[in-house]
């Protein structure tokens, strides 16, 4: 063998395994635990647990598991639940609403103060609090429900590509990217759209006190403020996240300030280096997958 085939042999080789690492360093990115958290506690009163639903709602692992840590823990003595979030996956926002519901009913005050944004899932777990307060120009509401499907057939047809399709059951394809819908399938979606929008309208029902006319007269799609959400009976008080503090506090019969008890989220050197690819990752895998979305 030539010296210069030598030298390309172990470039070569090098260059696998630095692919090989960057493989294995994106995948235990992808796969790190959301329980790499710490607890720091601001304040010397007694405690409220603060807990964030920040974002698209794309998985309930993380509130789940905080609300049951916080939920069995007889030191907090009510848990603050601040919420920016437009919505998300309908069965991540149904399990998150059902962990609050469990929390509030078991006796431990939950308190909302909504952000900027409390939407669609966030605002159908926002239902499940103690008291909802949400500042002036909050938009929530956004009672509705939404799937899309892109549509590629026409195109690729133009492009000389076709693809065939082997099922077994005339609706194994249904929303299909390559197929174009039909009258039938498309009841079929239109139809769970509906189911997943008659549950929504039924929990601001029941947790609201509202009439099941009001509800569906409000439960088009669109956003309120706080203000007029305030109005509407959706929320019940205006106040800021230092306000929704006095009041979890007032709730639980807290005298003087309390201390506001959070977990922040340990930073490992890789990610100095190289920011939150995982979790970037992560998320894109879950916004994929996780359809229909309250929206």
């Amino acid at each position: 063998m030539s010296k210069s085939a030598k030298w390309f042999l172990a470039i070569l080789g090098i260059l696998a395994l630095l692919f090989i690492g960057f493989v294995a360093l994106v995948l235990s990115l992808v796969s790190v635990s959301t329980e790499r958290t710490e607890t720091f506690t601001t304040g010397t009163g007694e405690e409220i647990a603060v807990v964030d639903l920040k974002g698209t709602i794309t998985s309930s692992d993380d509130l789940v598991r905080q609300f049951k840590k916080y939920r069995r823990d007889h030191a907090i003595r009510a848990i603050l639940l601040h919420v920016d979030s437009p919505g998300g996956g309908v069965v991540a926002s149904q399990e998150m609403y059902d962990e609050v519901r469990k929390t509030r009913e078991g006796g431990k005050p939950v308190i909302v103060s909504m952000g900027s944004l409390a939407a669609s899932g966030g605002y159908y777990v926002s239902c499940a609090g103690s008291r909802l307060v949400a500042n002036p120009g909050t938009l929530t509401g956004s009672i509705g429900v939404i799937s899309e499907f892109l549509q590629v057939g026409d195109a690729l047809g133009k492009l000389g590509i076709s693809v065939k399709t082997i099922k077994s059951g005339k609706m194994k394809a249904a929303g299909s990217p390559t197929t174009r819908m039909t009258p039938e399938e498309e009841k079929v979606f239109q139809d769970l759209m509906d189911d997943v929008h008659r549950q929504f309208i039924a929990v601001v029902e029941k947790e609201r006190g509202l009439s099941h006319q009001d509800v569906v007269k409000l439960a088009d799609g669109r956003v309120f403020t706080g203000e007029q959400a305030v109005a509407l009976g959706l929320v019940d008080t205006l106040g800021t996240f230092e306000d929704a503090v006095k009041i979890a506090a007032d709730i639980a019969g807290i005298k003087g300030q309390p201390a506001l008890v959070r977990e922040r989220r340990k930073e490992y050197w890789w990610e100095s280096l190289f920011g939150n690819m995982g979790e970037t990752i992560k998320d894109v895998k879950q916004e994929l997958l996780e359809r229909p979305v309250l929206s």
